[in-house]
C-alpha cells in the first residue's frame, strides 16, 4: 500500500499539500517560484531553491541517466502520505563496502540544506571519473543521500509558512501540528532542549521515534550501522561543525579525534571562500539539546557523527538568497571531503600501511635467513 501511495503522489494523483494546510497564508518570496521549470537535468540549476515536485523529479532522472553508479531507494512514508527516498552511490565491487550517511532538511525552513544534498550528489557523480581521490572514496565507500528528510514540512514552507520548522503531524485533536524530528530520536530523549508542548517549536513528539519520518529514518540507519563509518545531517544556519554531545557534557570517546576531523574540514571550507565555522560539542557552541540523529547515531556505534549549520550568521537566516547558493555549497563541499579524506585514511590507509609494514618485516626475515644459508 506505501508504495502505491508513492507511485500515485509521483504521477500526481495525490494532492501535494496535506493536513492542516491553510493556503490563504502563504508568505514564502515570489522570487523563489517565479522561475520557468527546468526539463532535463541540463537544465537543472544548482544554484536554486526547488520545490519538492521538482526534487522529486530530480531523483528519478539523475538515477537514470547515472543508472551505473546511482540507485533511487524507498525508505518509507511521511506522515501525509509522501514517499521518501534516498539515494544510493556506489561503484560495482565485489568487496564489502562501508556507508556514509547524509541527510538534509530534517527542518523545513533550513533550504540551503536540500540545496547542498543535490549540489553534493552532482558533484561526485560530475567528477568520479577523472578526480582520483573521489574515485578512490568510492572504491571503498557508499553514499547514501537522503535529499529531505522532513518533506511534508518542507512543501509547507513553499505553500503556507516560509520559517516553518517541524513536520506536519497533527497532536491534541488537531490543535496543534508538527514535531521536531531533531528532538524525535532516542538519545536521552526530552530530557534537555526540548518540549513536550505541541505547540512549541522543539516539541520532542508523544514518544523516541513516535514520527514515521524518524522512525524510517532510525529503522535503516540501524540495520546498516555495522558498516556506517560516518553519518552527516545538514542544517541551518550558524557555521558551525557540530559532534556529539547536545545532551551531556559528557564527551564521545572519539572526541580529540573528532575534534581534529572537524577542525581540518574548518580548514578545508574557509580556503574555498574565506568563511569561518565554528567547532565542537553542541552543548559546548551552540546550546543543550537531546533526541538529535547526530547523537544517537554516535550512540549507537557510528565513530564520525556530524552537524553542519551551513551559513550564515544571522543576516539573512533561514532565508538566505540564491546568490549565496553556490558559495556555500563549495565551501560545505570542502569540508565533506576533507571528512571523507580522514575517514579512509582511518580505515584504509592505515590498514594498508600495517599489511605493509608486516610484509615488509617478513620480507627482511626471508632475505636474512637467505644469507645464513
Amino acid at each position: 500500500m506505501k508504495p502505491l501511495l508513492g507511485t500515485l503522489y509521483l504521477l500526481g494523483m495525490l494532492v501535494p499539500w496535506g493536513l492542516g494546510d491553510d493556503r490563504s497564508r502563504v508568505q514564502h518570496r515570489q522570487e523563489a517560484v517565479d522561475k520557468t521549470p527546468w526539463k532535463n537535468l541540463e537544465t537543472y540549476s544548482y544554484n536554486r531553491y526547488h520545490r519538492m515536485e521538482e526534487i522529486y523529479q530530480w531523483m528519478n532522472q539523475i538515477s537514470e541517466k547515472h543508472a551505473e553508479v546511482v540507485t533511487q531507494h524507498f525508505l518509507g512514508m511521511t506522515y501525509e502520505t509522501r514517499p521518501m527516498y534516498y539515494l544510493k552511490i556506489s561503484l560495482p565491487s565485489n568487496n564489502p563496502k562501508k556507508i556514509i550517511w547524509m541527510d538534509c532538511g530534517i527542518h523545513a525552513r533550513e533550504w540551503i540544506a536540500p540545496a547542498f544534498c543535490q549540489w553534493f550528489v552532482k558533484e561526485i557523480l560530475q567528477n568520479y571519473k577523472d578526480n582520483s581521490k573521489i574515485r578512490r572514496f568510492l572504491t571503498k565507500l557508499d553514499f547514501y543521500v537522503l535529499p529531505v528528510f522532513n518533506i511534508d514540512g518542507y512543501i509547507y514552507t513553499w505553500t503556507t509558512d516560509r520559517l516553518w520548522r517541524k513536520s506536519r503531524s497533527s497532536h491534541d485533536n488537531g490543535k496543534c501540528f508538527g514535531t521536531d524530528l531533531n528532538r524525535n530520536f532516542n538519545a536521552s530523549w526530552c530530557s534537555i532542549g526540548a518540549s513536550k508542548n505541541c505547540q512549541d517549536l522543539t516539541f520532542c513528539g508523544t514518544g523516541p521515534v513516535s514520527e514515521p519520518e524518524t522512525k524510517a529514518v532510525a529503522s535503516f540507519i540501524e540495520s546498516k550501522k555495522e558498516d556506517i563509518v560516518c553519518f552527516l545531517t545538514i542544517h541551518s544556519y550558524g557555521q558551525l561543525i557540530l559532534l556529539p554531545y547536545g545532551y551531556t557534557n559528557n564527551k564521545a570517546s572519539n572526541h580529540k579525534e573528532l575534534i581534529q576531523v572537524g577542525q581540518k574540514a574548518a580548514t578545508a571550507l574557509k580556503a574555498k571562500h574565506g568563511t569561518n565555522y565554528k567547532v565542537g560539542s553542541s552543548i559546548d557552541i551552540l546550546y543543550a539539546t537531546s533526541g538529535s540523529s547526530r547523537d544517537w547515531a554516535r550512540d549507537i556505534g557510528i565513530p564520525f557523527s556530524y552537524t553542519f549549520e551551513l551559513r550564515d550568521n544571522g543576516t539573512y537566516g533561514f532565508v538566505l538568497p540564491e546568490a549565496q547558493i553556490q558559495a556555500t555549497c563549495e565551501e560545505s563541499m570542502a569540508a565533506v571531503l576533507s571528512i571523507l579524506d580522514d575517514v579512509y585514511e582511518k580505515y584504509w590507509y592505515s590498514n594498508s600501511a600495517g599489511k605493509m609494514t608486516s610484509a615488509t618485516v617478513v620480507l627482511s626475515l626471508l632475505v636474512s635467513f637467505m644469507h645464513l644459508l
